[in-house]
């Protein structure tokens, strides 16, 4: 698909799922594709279904040993494959090699260390022999396989292939008052179930992630004279990782990237190889290198980190559980401020001709000199396929286009020579950002239209079939409304049955194979990453609901923000190198000062639209689905108990710039807990009072075209009458303001009606403690408002009555354990 020269606007994303699909621009300086609006969605995803068709049997490994750079092994039984055969090699973490990393505990005998069979290393193998039970494969082992190793047949039913994205820029739109602005697109290009597809000749500009970012699922990607500007977010985790693989054989060669962090990165357990060839990252803010466990097999080939270091080695922090990041991976003629090399237990890193300070026990060779050949890339490219047929021999490394870089002899010229040198030193050194910027003369892309059918005549006809599909479902969401009916939750005229599932509220990692052990949560964020335990897919969550039978999810939102506060410390971070998933909050970022945890601090009077497009979206499938949202405004938990559940919360005065009047250093009781329920429920502070009106007003606000949802004043809520009463007032008064009609014959007294008048009328419970909703239901004005009742807080079981007073400072669980009667039964819930 050719793409006319001018600036073609996105409010959504492209996603290609087919094979054989390239989108083409007429030049990086004529045609522009923008990521437009607030979402953080990537631009474009490439991605086939995860389809793959393993054998029933695994064959295990014969060998004693796989050494490192092997491509051919014994099996026990080699029957069943052939050349042409996929195969995976799985090497297992097994927990001797894990002790062997000295990985099972990350420091301060807290744990966090590496899960046996959590880290697997997993190489994807196209045979090309069989002889007996020896197998070849067409690349290298980049791990040395000890023991337990095993062998699968494999097919890609869903993996899409030759799929390119070439010759334009890509670009996102973002606040430019705010230059850590990160309410737009993240990521410009990401990769699932993808192989043999590539990105040539881009130009990336303003994304807050990843220009392009390739994941576990692809293989043979080339991403070839790119070029990254002028990023813009918080300079903080997982944010600017420019050039990233987690894949196998991919090839980054001649990309730039200006002020990124981590710009050449491999992700987790990447099992390679893979190359950074040529490549320059400018004024970088971190450093390049494996930045999570065990990638292998990495070759850093002609590298330039202005400004920071490249590394190999061990990661540290027992927050993250990285440990040692790189293994058999090389430098090569490489240069950076800090080179750090260190070799992990039981395995080489390698540096050959770096230019920089130096850290690290691993293999060096000729520090501050240059290795020949120049690239050790070209130089196995050259062994591997040797010339090319027909016509005159041409290397096969002269098709990578290196920019030449003369090394010849400068430290004893001839007097000729001098001349020579000294002439060429008016003129500034050659940048590899001009080389890459001329690439479409060098390797120029056919960009003219010619008789190509324009995509207006391909698709005239769909307009009107989309028309009719949007008829159709706004159609089917009126048909699906939460109506009280005589004092029951009905859905077309049925009562609700069935149960609700919380969300998660702070744990969590990125481990492909481990992310989704830790259930769903709607508004958890993983830049470029969509599925279970990332960022969830909507759409899937409501279909886990009803296939479980659940009628409801009950959000709140996260804990703290992101992962490093699960160490439940209550310390200032170093830094902002937050740790996913993202457990977003409901407000934005100011773009001012520093936070608790490293990130800029909150500002409470503008909401975060990611968190709320992704309620309302959700919202609109529970309305479309028939399911139910209980949004609960706020979440207790944050102000009382431990200490860390206040340390990171926006309300916090150090973690925002409204002037929230909360006492700083915090007083934690016993220097470890937490209570500030009372100051937090304080509505006579002037400031806090107006932060709460608007918070309370955007939980109503963000739903007014919703009807399947029920408004709750928080997760947990054991706090006072007086702020129930408040929470029910403000309620009142957004009411009240709405625009009102008389309701329909038709309509249910109930189903958004007060007084007899009908406005925006939101479904309201009340959740609280038994003495509080005692006192709001024996208020008439306010007991008007009210719609449903909530017993989670109290109840009666055949031993007695718990119904803890509100107001006291203490949490539903601290007041549980102070009961011995049980919970209820259904029968005694119907006796209520």
């Amino acid at each position: 698909m050719l793409l006319l020269k001018g600036r073609h606007e996105v409010l959504g994303g492209l996603i290609i799922t087919n094979s054989g699909v390239v989108l083409r621009g007429q030049g990086i300086s004529n045609t522009t594709l923008v990521a437009a609006g607030l979402d953080r969605r990537t631009l474009i995803q490439i991605r086939g279904v995860k389809k793959s068709i393993f054998a029933s049997v695994t064959i295990p490994i014969a060998d004693d040993l796989v050494s490192v750079g092997q491509t051919s092994f014994h099996l026990e039984s080699a029957v069943g494959f052939q050349p042409g055969s996929v195969i995976q090699v799985i090497r297992p973490s097994t927990k001797e090699w894990i002790t062997q990393l000295h990985a099972t505990d990350m420091g301060g005998g807290e744990g966090g260390g590496w899960k046996p069979y959590s880290y697997d290393i997993v190489w994807e193998r196209t045979i090309t022999a069989v002889e007996s039970n020896r197998i070849t494969v067409d690349s290298p082992i980049t791990t040395a396989i000890e023991q337990h190793a095993q062998i699968l047949n494999i097919a890609h039913a869903g993996r899409i292939t030759n799929v390119g994205i070439e010759n334009l820029t890509l670009e996102s739109t973002f606040d430019s008052v705010n230059p850590k602005d990160e309410k737009h697109s993240w990521c410009a290009i990401t990769m699932e179930n993808t192989a043999d597809t590539w990105v040539r000749q881009v130009t990336f500009k303003h994304f807050a992630g990843s220009a392009v970012a390739l994941y576990e699922t692809t293989q043979r990607i080339t991403v070839q004279d790119c070029i990254s500007l002028a990023p813009v977010s918080e300079i903080g985790g997982y944010r600017r990782h420019t050039f990233f693989t987690m894949g196998q054989q991919t090839l980054f060669l001649r990309c730039y990237a200006e002020h990124g962090r981590h710009d050449f990165s491999v992700g987790h357990c990447a099992a390679g190889p893979n190359a950074f060839v040529q490549c320059e990252a400018r004024e970088a803010l971190d450093d390049s290198g494996p930045i999570e466990s065990w990638a292998s097999g990495v070759l850093y080939d002609n590298v330039n980190i202005d400004g920071n270091a490249l590394t190999l080695g061990y990661r540290a922090g027992n927050n993250a559980g990285i440990g040692w990041a790189a293994a058999n991976s090389v430098l090569w003629n490489c240069s950076a401020s800090v080179i750090r090399c260190w070799n992990p237990p039981g395995a080489t890193n390698w540096s050959f001709g770096s230019w920089a300070s130096f850290e690290g026990d691993g293999v060096w060779k000729s520090s501050n000199n240059f290795m020949t050949p120049d690239s050790l890339f070209a130089a196995q490219l050259d062994a591997r396929l040797g010339t090319n047929s027909g016509g005159a021999s041409v290397l096969a490394s002269r098709r990578l286009q290196l920019m030449p870089r003369p090394r010849e002899e400068s430290s004893n010229p001839s007097v000729n020579k001098a001349q020579e040198l000294a002439a060429a030193a008016h003129q500034p050194a050659p940048q590899l950002l001009d080389y890459i910027l001329n690439a479409s003369q060098r390797d120029p892309i056919p960009s003219e239209p010619g008789n190509a059918k324009r995509i207006e005549e391909i698709i005239s006809g769909s307009s009107r079939v989309n028309e009719a599909q949007t008829s159709n479902r706004k159609s089917e969401i009126a048909n699906h409304k939460l109506v009280i009916t005589n004092g029951w939750l009905t859905l077309d005229g049925k009562l609700i049955i069935g149960s609700s599932t919380s969300v998660a509220w702070w744990r969590g990692n990125i481990h492909p194979n481990e992310a989704k052990e830790f259930g769903l949560a709607i508004t958890r964020f993983v830049p470029g990453r969509v599925g279970p335990g990332f960022t969830d897919d909507l759409d899937e969550v409501a279909d886990k609901l009803v296939a479980n039978g659940d009628v409801a999810l009950d959000h709140n939102y996260g804990l703290w923000y992101e992962r490093r506060r699960d160490d439940h410390e209550r310390v200032r971070r170093i830094n902002g190198d937050v740790l996913p998933p993202f457990f977003e909050q409901p407000f934005a970022r100011s773009g001012q000062g520093a936070a608790w945890e490293g990130l800029s601090k909150y500002d409470l009077t503008k909401p975060n639209p990611w968190y709320w497009s992704r309620l309302r979206e959700f919202a609109d499938i529970a309305d479309e689905r028939g399911l139910v949202l209980f949004h609960q405004n706020y979440f207790q938990h944050n102000i009382l108990e431990a200490g860390a559940h206040w340390a990171d919360s926006p309300w916090r005065s150090a973690n925002n710039i409204n002037n929230t009047g909360f006492p700083e250093p915090p007083p934690y009781a016993g220097d470890k807990r937490i209570f500030q329920a009372e100051l937090f429920y304080d509505v006579t502070h002037s400031v806090r009072r107006k932060l709460h009106e608007g918070y309370i007003r955007q939980c109503l606000d963000n739903f007014k075209t919703n009807s399947n949802v029920i408004q709750f004043i928080s997760a947990e809520f054991t706090g006072p009458q007086h702020f129930m009463q408040f929470w029910l007032d403000t309620v009142a008064a957004w009411e009240r303001e709405q625009p009102r009609t008389r309701p329909s014959a038709t309509l249910s007294p109930s189903d958004g009606e007060r007084d007899g008048v009908r406005g925006r009328t939101p479904i309201i419970a009340l959740s609280s403690t038994k003495d509080v909703q005692d006192a709001i239901l024996a208020d008439k004005q306010r007991s008007a408002t009210v719609d449903v009742i909530d017993f989670r807080y109290w109840w009666r079981t055949d031993k007695g009555e718990f119904a803890p007073p509100g107001g006291k400072n203490l949490a539903p669980r601290q007041f549980e354990r102070q009961w011995r009667g049980g919970r209820p039964n259904d029968t005694n819930l119907a006796s209520m």
